[in-house]
């Protein structure tokens, strides 16, 4: 069988991206995009999965994310021979009209249509909130239009699963993407956050509970992509760090793996996160984590096993700090239990199972 996906875009590099990459090395599939960033890619596509870019979108808020629907909409892959497409991502449902069968694969509705609406329009300059809302309104009235023509829908977690119930009024199928392994090197003198640098995922709170623990340190890794209202965001978050937190952007693989398997933990605070394979990943090199009591995190944080979820204040963050930072390695054996769950064959397996169920 074969398959084509449909991914919004791989500029700025984050979970979604690589469970595309995953996924298209383990079908034998074409991955199709609107934007690349040839540096971010080849730092972790290592299996060479073939990424063609239909057509480069503009990169500006609100222009970038019409002109991504338009090109998914006016592609046209049905000469190409695929027997199958998957959709990733916000704006690659455009794409269905004209490709079946299909499946998507479903990682958030998109949280400026739906229930993180206010988030986003805090971040738009003054002169862009008008343009910001007559997009959504008219944006989400045709991006509901095409749910109609998505013939079946995976949900990356039973947290998102609820959303599209809720949103799309839509049944899916649950299954979990998988993590990468990182390996246990030793627990350092710092704690790690790694994440898209966006509103919602309130990376402030992490700056304000270690400004409180002078005697932490805390590295931050992570990026956002042009075109997007993130700038503002990141500019006045990364103004005036403490000096024992470090914001040190997208880096190269071999340093992430470096930076899991010596931390002492990991930390994240995203609002009613999705799923979040970054604690799995951090669990997977043995390191307890911190997160808040909310969404996905339910689903993979074993509370009082592998780390702590939390109340997303600086408070009970560094009350947790301070707990698991007398002795982290206690955590150790659990971590790696549990993220061995989310294994790459098993993610493969129930994928193709469901490909050849929807045939």
């Amino acid at each position: 069988m074969k398959i084509a996906i449909f991914h919004d875009y791989f500029g700025s590099i984050g979970g979604g991206e690589k469970l595309v990459l995953d996924l298209a090395h383990g079908l034998n599939a074409d991955v199709y995009t609107t934007e690349i960033n040839r540096k971010n890619l080849k730092r972790i596509n290592k299996h060479h999965v073939r990424v063609i870019l239909l057509k480069d979108s503009i990169k500006f808020p609100v222009l970038k994310q019409i002109h991504s629907s338009i090109i998914f909409h006016n592609a046209n892959l049905n000469n190409k021979g695929y027997d199958f497409y998957i959709m990733s991502g916000n704006w690659a449902i455009f794409a269905c009209k004209k490709h079946h069968s299909n499946i998507n694969f479903i990682h958030t509705p998109p949280r400026m249509f739906y229930d993180d609406n206010k988030s986003f329009y805090k971040q738009v300059p003054w002169y862009g909130k008008i343009l910001f809302l007559i997009w959504v309104t008219i944006h989400k009235r045709i991006y509901e239009k095409q749910i109609k023509y998505m013939d079946s829908i995976i949900a990356n977690s039973n947290n998102t699963q609820h959303r599209i119930k809720k949103y799309y009024h839509k049944d899916s199928v649950v299954i979990s993407p998988p993590i990468k392994k990182y390996a246990f090197r030793k627990y350092g003198d710092y704690w790690l956050s790694i994440n898209r640098i966006y509103p919602h995922k309130r990376i402030e709170l992490q700056i304000e509970a270690f400004r409180k623990l002078p005697h932490e340190r805390l590295i931050i890794v992570g990026g956002y992509m042009s075109g997007d209202h993130a700038k503002a965001y990141a500019n006045k978050v990364f103004t005036n760090l403490p000096k024992n937190v470090s914001y040190i952007g997208e880096i190269d693989e071999r340093i992430v793996e470096k930076l899991y398997g010596e931390c002492k933990a990991f930390i994240t605070t995203s609002k009613d996160e999705d799923f979040g394979m970054t604690v799995l990943e951090a669990m997977s090199a043995g390191k307890p984590v911190i997160a808040p009591n909310e969404g996905g995190y339910r689903e993979t944080v074993i509370n009082g096993k592998t780390g702590y979820l939390v109340k997303a204040n600086s408070t009970e963050i560094i009350k947790n700090i301070k707990k698991i930072s007398v002795n982290p390695s206690k955590y150790k054996s659990a971590c790696i239990i549990q993220a061995d769950k989310y294994n790459i064959s098993r993610f493969i397996k129930k994928i193709k199972q469901e490909l050849t169920y929807k045939r």
